[in-house]
């Protein structure tokens, strides 16, 4: 698929790999709706970019937020032809410590936003993308979620995490399957570990070790190298049903 002239929604879109995607697409010509749930921040990426981009404030595990963002491509930009899933939270508890059991309230927190969030945005935009007019391939849409390492490595303390990514990872063949009858793709991307606003919690002592984990390149990952996947995978027709590791070769270690 193109993407200069087509329509992209992008969750998560108001920082960290969700911007660099929104940022990358607008480069590439195509018209964004800037999805987050901090509103003001997804309405400062869009309005860096003018007419290729519009803001709404979306909770991904909502019904009523995620159409509201997919009434907004519609209805601004007259289609919508892929969803970028960045939208997502992180979460660091073990299942037993001094404190207590793991807080299921905790666990179900994660669930809610990584993996029901994706669910709910991919529904929903593939109805939308199911009605519309196919390309001369007959291709009608593509969704990219964002999945983890974590889905297959998950650390200790990463048990509610590493749950609701490898669910992420689990949809993804099954939906590429059911959406291909009406020309509309499912990818997962599995990230390592980036330069995001989660990592930048960290001190740096802390961001240093787990760059040098990397064999290489020996550094933490870049928003605009994820997005420049995105924009591979939303191009190549052919990948369709996987879930694509970006890592540098990193495999985490238990810890």
């Amino acid at each position: 698929m193109e993407i200069a002239g087509k329509t992209f929604l992008v969750t998560g879109g108001g920082s960290g790999l969700g911007a660099a995607s929104v940022e990358e697409l607008a480069r590439r010509g195509g018209g964004v709706v800037v999805a987050d749930l901090n509103g003001p921040s997804a309405e400062a990426q869009a309005e860096k970019l003018g007419e290729a981009a519009r803001a709404v404030a979306c909770d991904v595990a909502d019904e009523s937020s995620v159409k509201a963002a997919v009434a907004t491509a519609l209805e601004v930009y007259g289609g919508l032809h892929g969803v970028v899933h960045c939208a997502g939270i992180g979460a660091a508890r073990k299942l037993v410590s001094p404190g207590g059991p793991h807080p299921l309230d905790l666990f179900e927190s994660v669930l809610r936003v990584n993996l029901m969030g994706t669910f709910n945005v991919m529904r929903l935009a593939a109805d939308a993308m199911h009605r519309q007019d196919p390309t001369i391939t007959g291709e009608r849409g593509v969704i990219i979620n964002t999945a983890s390492v974590a889905a297959v490595e998950g650390q200790i303390g990463q048990v509610a995490y590493s749950a609701s990514k490898g669910g992420v990872v689990a949809m993804t063949l099954p939906a590429a399957r059911e959406l291909a009858r009406y020309g509309i793709r499912v990818v997962a991307v599995a990230p390592g570990t980036f330069e995001t606003p989660m990592l930048s919690l960290l001190p740096e002592a802390a961001r240093q070790t787990l760059a040098a984990q990397t064999p290489f390149p020996p550094r933490l990952g870049r928003p605009s190298e994820f997005a420049a996947l995105v924009c591979h995978i939303i191009e190549n027709e052919m990948i369709n049903g996987e879930t694509i590791r970006i890592d540098g070769a990193l495999r985490m270690g238990a810890k």
